[in-house]
């Protein structure tokens, strides 16, 4: 993708004001305990308290950065997260699993959460990407930054009304948890092709 400057400076919370600290080119923000997004299928209970700092999309775009994330617990993970309700939002995790793998993660929030891991990752450090375009999101993920490989095609159920684009953190068993966004590009458009790497 063609470099273009996400105005970070322009960035304001979802909810109450978190922890964060927001330079010319990376984002770092702080969660603490007991921190989620997450209308838990299973046992019923909904969670909106981790720490979100975001902005509006006003068009088609493509949002990609490095995430560096420093795992203590299990589901401590950076997020790439789209709002468009309490209810209907998604989440791009670099999370930590219950069987201590790093792990690339989809949350699908349309009432209720669905969560589908995907590929270990090696490290701490991965490169994520989040394309809104014609009513419909795409998740991706890259070891270098450059060869892109999809998670999940969807789309939320009120693509009409307003939606956001955020860096957030979560530890929702863990006293707290750290993540890093930086090398952010965002870049106006759709992809060309969501399924051939680029």
């Amino acid at each position: 993708m063609s470099q273009h400057r996400l105005a970070l400076s322009e960035l304001t919370w979802l909810g109450p004001p978190g922890n964060a600290s927001v330079a010319d080119d990376h984002v770092t923000v702080h969660a603490g305990p007991e921190s989620d997004w997450f209308n838990d299928p299973d046992a019923g209970t909904c969670l909106t308290t981790a720490p979100v700092l975001r902005f509006i999309v006003s068009e088609d775009c493509q949002v990609s950065a490095k995430v560096t994330v420093d795992f203590r617990t299990t589901f401590d993970a950076g997020v790439l997260f789209v709002h468009q309700g309490d209810e209907d939002y998604a989440k791009l995790c670099f999370e930590r699993s219950p069987l201590g793998d790093n792990t690339m993660v989809s949350v699908v929030t349309r009432g209720v959460s669905d969560d589908a891991n995907g590929p270990v990752i090696k490290g701490n450090v991965v490169w994520a990407r989040v394309s809104a375009y014609r009513n419909v999101v795409a998740f991706h993920w890259s070891s270098t930054g450059h060869h892109w490989h999809m998670l999940r095609l969807f789309a939320l159920r009120a693509p009409s009304d307003t939606t956001s684009i955020g860096f957030s953190t979560q530890s929702p068993n863990g006293l707290g948890c750290s993540a890093t966004f930086s090398n952010i590009d965002y870049t106006p458009g759709a992809p060309t092709n969501i399924r051939d790497g680029s």
